[in-house]
């Protein structure tokens, strides 16, 4: 019975990640539900369950979702673990940052928290007054 329960747990899984990547996706292409999904051509609701996790989609589904995004199949599949390692992969991928990466494990954690914030107050635009 383990393993039943264990297979459903995985395909809810599956079926939010999907969720999220397809609302994520819409969302940056600047569409509505109902844009989307007047380019598949299935109901405004379809795409409402889709994105809330209430419909888990076949894979000639996901071939339209897919299509009528503009991206690729494996877009809409990925798990948390390859979208992370894509980012990590687009931050290394700019040296300064690659070398900052490098350098952090050896600071302790006072100064690898500093290092942080003053990071991030840059990439919002703020200045620190020291």
């Amino acid at each position: 019975m383990a393993v039943e329960s264990r297979g459903s747990e995985t395909t809810a899984e599956a079926g939010l990640q999907v969720a999220v990547q397809v609302r994520e996706i819409r969302r940056a292409r600047h569409l509505s539900q109902r844009q989307l999904a007047g380019r598949m051509q299935v109901p405004r609701t379809y795409i409402s369950k889709i994105e809330n996790g209430k419909a888990i989609p076949t894979l000639g589904s996901l071939e339209r979702l897919a299509t009528a995004l503009g991206v690729d199949l494996s877009q809409l599949v990925k798990d948390a673990r390859s979208r992370r390692e894509e980012e990590v992969a687009s931050i290394l991928a700019d040296a300064f940052l690659a070398e900052v990466a490098e350098l952090l494990p050896h600071l302790d954690s006072l100064h690898r928290s500093l290092v942080l914030g003053a990071a991030r107050d840059m990439a919002m635009g703020r200045r620190r007054i020291a």
